[in-house]
């Protein structure tokens, strides 16, 4: 068996003739699985899968996406119809006859249950690639021996391979400082999985050739917790075109912009108490979440403070053109900020708290500014507020490392290098 973690650098100079062939030339069939799926999803995850199917099928390649429309049931939205095949993109919108309670018994028992008939079917095409994604409600360990491609991926999008919670949050309350995972369950409200305290997992990842991992912090956590397959680190990308933001975007006061669902392991409450302390710079919330209502209440008498709610994606992008930083507070340990790759993109530096893989790109790039506590953020803020010439310096790093690194064909040309490595070998 192959033991490794090796990293496909965003600087890596050198692609196979076979590679590039076959991101030129050769039409390829994908399945991409995964639990949610944009308009019916939650995060960035579904973000990126649905990014990485459009940039697949844009280059003419065949591409079915499989999704749970009973899991985004469960979190209680209106189910409507799914969006129509197009752009080269099919879609397989799970239904079971048991509805809300497939993805409750995937949960329990880590396989897809009333849904194996169905992904069974799916599989059975011969598909050349497929990867899985956040594949917790739509079959759990269990869909992974489904593949029968020459080529099998899975990406890390969070912990939850080896933790219930997804995101190494403890309790419900903090970050996790060490495995107790049972209690931990327990105390955050998930139902324990008897499943994960038996070696079911790592037989089900047999059948996986890779895991792709969106940082090193995550590459690391995954092999700490004792998780041996293939992990290659694969940077993430961004679609948004990269144009410097006009300086005549910017107002006269300081506007800054986070994106972020509205829960406790987002450090959006200490956030905003921060910035009830400046009152001459304006926060906007984008995004929504459990918290919402209880966060609009608490902060309902600071003028500066403006919960804006969800926005669609175009919408987010000009919220970050005119702000002068976006912040990514997030507490609990990330995989990796896709709002931050979007902000430098669009020519806005942002202000990251270090927790887990979230300033990897930081560091990469020097786009932005880092802090460990909420005390470090203000000082941040004020220098990006009356500092013009760093907030140029940080905009054009940011700015020049997106359009070299971080673009959809880099990315895609790194992708192609795995398939081959593994479709040969």
């Amino acid at each position: 068996m192959i033991q490794e973690v090796s990293i496909i650098s965003c600087r890596d100079k050198y692609f196979s003739v076979t590679t590039l062939f076959t991101v030129l030339f050769q039409r390829m069939r994908f399945c991409h699985v995964t639990t949610f799926y944009p308009p019916y999803h939650f995060g960035g995850d579904a973000i990126l899968t649905q990014m990485i199917c459009e940039a697949l099928a844009r280059r003419g390649h065949e591409v079915d996406v499989v999704y749970c429309m009973d899991a985004y049931h469960l979190k209680g939205k209106p189910v409507t119809s799914p969006p129509p095949d197009a752009g080269g993109i099919r879609h397989h919108a799970i239904h079971s006859r048991f509805g809300v309670l497939s993805p409750l018994i995937t949960q329990q028992t880590g396989r897809p249950g009333p849904k194996h008939r169905q992904l069974k079917k799916i599989f059975s095409k011969p598909y050349d690639v497929v990867h899985f994604h956040n594949i917790s409600l739509i079959g759990g360990p269990g869909v992974l021996p489904l593949s029968r491609a020459p080529v099998t991926f899975m990406t890390t999008h969070d912990h939850w391979l080896f933790c219930a919670t997804h995101v190494l949050w403890k309790n419900g309350k903090y970050p996790c400082d060490r495995p107790q995972c049972f209690s931990c369950s327990i105390r955050s409200g998930i139902p324990p999985q008897l499943w994960r305290y038996t070696n079911y997992s790592a037989r089900c990842l047999e059948h996986v050739d890779a895991l792709l991992a969106p940082t090193k912090y995550t590459a690391d956590k995954h092999r700490e917790a004792g998780i041996t397959r293939p992990i290659h680190v694969l940077d993430s990308f961004t679609n948004v075109a990269v144009v410097p933001a006009s300086s005549e975007s910017h107002s006269d006061r300081a506007v800054f912009v986070c994106a972020s669902r509205l829960v406790k392991s987002k450090g959006v409450e200490q956030l905003l108490k921060s910035f009830v302390k400046r009152p001459e710079f304006d926060l906007q919330i984008a995004g929504d979440g459990p918290l919402g209502p209880q966060l609009r209440k608490q902060f309902a008498g600071f003028a500066n403070i403006h919960f804006l709610g969800n926005l669609p994606h175009s919408s987010i992008e000009a919220l970050f053109s005119r702000a002068t930083a976006v912040i990514s507070p997030s507490w609990g340990p990330e995989v990796f900020g896709l709002t931050v790759l979007e902000s430098m993109a669009c020519g806005t530096p942002v202000i990251v708290r270090r927790a887990g893989g979230s300033t990897e790109v930081i560091e990469q790039t020097s786009g932005g500014l880092a802090y460990d506590n909420p005390e470090e953020l203000l000082p941040h803020v004020d220098r990006l507020a009356t500092d013009p010439s760093l907030r140029q310096s940080l905009s054009e790093n940011a700015l020049r490392a997106v359009s070299r690194d971080f673009g959809e064909e880099r990315w895609l040309e790194r992708y192609f290098g795995l398939i081959d490595r593994y479709r040969t070998g």
